[in-house]
């Protein structure tokens, strides 16, 4: 998702710095923008490292903050450095940005919303049902709730100028398939005619948003004044099933992948839960910037076979 974030302020004159631990991404994602020396820099780190992000925050206008430990089987893998990253990190760049009078726009997640019933979840009026914490899947969306206070904490107190978004499960092109992200681990398995292995029984349901409908609205709400100490849903109105998402991609990729079902336990454990259904609202981010995705999930379904494509060449 930085990668295509950094592509568009380029193309719009902007200069970008980028601090990165490269922990889920990979550097050739932005192999043709380390090629403008003059706009763009990077710096392989970690948010944590307080002295260097406090040089570059000093120095910028706007801070996008994506900085994260993401996807289910890191989380449970190493749950403590993945909460430490998710909320001592994040602290981290709410101090400088307050401390320099900077502008941020904070990445969070539909995570947050925890295990509902289904039915649309909206800003403000949808309450949090996080699990027990015995379950150390819920870590990750209590990280991010604790991030989602702290913003608007500093926001009150401190006078930062701040923007949430709750990304719902953002996809499509150099997303790694890496600790368990759904879309790519399926699109890779039926390229490959490998068996295409679904958790659960299936019918949870899901919303995925091409990542350049997801960048489009992160660009107009971080620039538009009006959405300051505010929280905004990015997603997509459609959903589906995992199954029916499995189905979708073998028959995009003309593949002969088997579709097989595993239990909960066997891919993470005992005492896993799981959430089984997740509707984005978007109402909100509607009235505010017009947002309205433009990019169907046949789209996003062809563009990151396409993707997983070109790798292999």
């Amino acid at each position: 998702m930085g990668s295509h974030l950094c592509e568009w302020l380029l193309t719009q004159g902007v200069v970008v710095t980028v601090i990165d631990d490269l922990s889920t991404g990979k550097k050739r994602n932005i192999a043709a923008l380390l090629k403008d020396e003059k706009r763009f820099k990077f710096y392989r780190g970690t948010i944590m490292n307080e002295k260097l992000l406090a040089r570059l925050i000093k120095d910028s206008d706007l801070v996008y903050h994506f900085a994260a430990a993401v996807g289910v089987k890191l989380i449970l893998k190493k749950t403590v450095d993945s909460m430490l990253t998710n909320i001592a990190g994040t602290e981290v760049v709410l101090k400088l940005a307050a401390k320099y009078h900077k502008r941020v726009l904070l990445a969070s997640t539909s995570e947050v919303y925890g295990k509902h019933v289904c039915e649309p979840l909206i800003e403000g009026k949808s309450n949090e049902v996080i699990g027990p914490t015995s379950i150390s899947r819920w870590s990750y969306a209590s990280s991010k709730a604790t991030d989602e206070f702290l913003g608007l904490a500093y926001a009150k107190d401190r006078k930062l100028s701040i923007v949430i978004v709750r990304l719902f499960n953002a996809v499509g092109p150099r997303q790694s398939s890496r600790y368990g992200m759904v879309l790519p681990t399926f699109v890779k398995a039926a390229l490959s005619n490998k068996p295409i292995v679904i958790y659960g029984d299936g019918t949870q349901t899901r919303s995925f948003t091409h990542v350049k409908d997801v960048i489009r609205a992160i660009i107009e709400l971080s620039f538009s004044k009006d959405t300051s100490g505010q929280i905004f849903n990015v997603g997509s109105a459609e959903h589906i099933s995992i199954e029916g998402l499995a189905k979708k991609i073998k028959a995009a990729a003309h593949s002969k992948s088997p579709i097989r079902f595993e239990s909960y336990e066997k891919a993470y454990g005992k005492d896993f839960e799981d959430t089984p259904c997740r509707i984005c609202d978007l109402t909100k981010i509607r009235k505010a910037i017009g947002y309205k995705p433009k990019y169907s999930l046949e789209d996003i379904i062809k563009d990151t076979i396409k993707y997983f494509q070109e790798q292999k060449r």
